[in-house]
């Protein structure tokens, strides 16, 4: 006779095949998805065009994988699309002034970012503020803040030195450096997820905030980590957004928060916290890039687009509801190989 699986690791078992379901069916949908379009046009998925759609998809890939940080701890950050705003006309208006040299300009991006996520994850801490309204609120001062940087005036490509603009789009083996860089973020994503102290209290705080209390993991201290995680991202893709397209602007990446939760949400990151993973939210990334490359392409109109990505985040929502429900929300171990240790 075999000997009885102990609960805890019973439970943490089921869950990692919830998420390892999840991240099959959302890579089969995926390529589905591809070949339906290669049916009507196959030029779509050759290597090339791929490779563009992945590369499109980067800085979204980026900025998924902080938020994805963020709402494992039961919170979520509003802020990130106008974190991308400030930090890149900071950046922007230390490159058109030439303020310091390049290296300096790039690496302040993601520091400034930081600070902005540790101001978002303070208030949460400190303050026992909700995260929503927390970051609902800074996304108005962040931009506000970009507008008093910039004085509302946008900084167009011929105010770019060469070599600030030159990094994202250079190519390196025949890969953009943006990809390469999208590829090393998610490499380190894993690494803080799956064998940091800092990833797995955001699984155990998601999972049961009390239970983690009484386990020696502080709730806020671990939310204020994940904060400062998505800020730092955000910050760095302050820099790549500007270099990327050449302009910086108060309204810059307007509503791309949304894409990001998305993003997370169809890649099975659950908003209630506790669930989720990296390649998740990497599939759900590339889906969502996907789309949005594909649906002007046959001619779909952009409220229908609107209306079909809606309806995509809603699903999403709903089989992460339905799931979690039928499997229950009393685990507290991260998912991935810690989870065996």
């Amino acid at each position: 006779m075999s000997a009885p699986v102990p609960p805890g690791l019973a439970d943490d078992l089921d869950l990692r095949g919830l998420v390892l379901r999840r991240e099959t069916l959302l890579a089969a949908a995926l390529v589905l998805l591809l070949a339906a379009i290669a049916l009507r046009f196959p030029a779509f998925v050759t290597a090339s065009s791929l490779g563009a759609v992945f590369n499109d998809s980067a800085i979204l890939i980026i900025m998924a994988q902080g938020q994805a940080a963020v709402l494992l701890t039961r919170s979520v950050d509003l802020s990130v699309a106008a974190n991308v705003a400030l930090t890149g006309m900071a950046v922007a208006l230390i490159d058109a002034h030439h303020v310091l040299p390049l290296g300096l300009t790039i690496l302040a991006a993601p520091v400034l970012g930081l600070l902005l996520g540790a101001f978002n994850g303070l208030l949460v801490w400190r303050l026992g503020m909700p995260p929503i309204v927390v970051t609902l609120g800074t996304l108005t001062i962040y931009r506000g803040f970009a507008f008093v940087l910039s004085g509302g005036a946008w900084i167009n490509s011929f105010q770019f030195s060469p070599a600030f603009l030159a990094l994202p789009r250079a190519e390196w083996l025949g890969v953009p450096v943006l990809s390469w860089i999208a590829i090393a973020v998610v490499a380190a994503a894993s690494l803080v997820l799956g064998r940091t102290a800092a990833g797995r209290g955001w699984f155990a705080v998601g999972g049961n905030p009390t239970a983690a209390a009484y386990a020696g993991i502080d709730p806020g201290r671990s939310r204020f980590l994940a904060f400062c995680f998505s800020g730092l991202l955000s910050g760095l893709c302050g820099y790549l957004w500007v270099a990327r397209y050449a302009v910086a602007y108060v309204d810059l990446a307007s509503g791309f928060e949304l894409d990001v939760i998305a993003a997370c949400v169809i890649g099975g990151v659950s908003i209630s916290g506790g669930i989720g993973s990296v390649p998740g939210a990497v599939l759900g990334s590339l889906f969502l890039g996907t789309i949005k490359n594909a649906l002007p392409v046959v001619n779909v109109s952009p409220f229908a687009q609107m209306a079909i990505s809606g309806t995509i985040i809603i699903a999403a929502v709903a089989l992460n509801t339905r799931a979690e429900r039928r499997r229950g929300r009393i685990i507290l171990r991260p998912v991935g190989p810690q989870a065996a240790e």
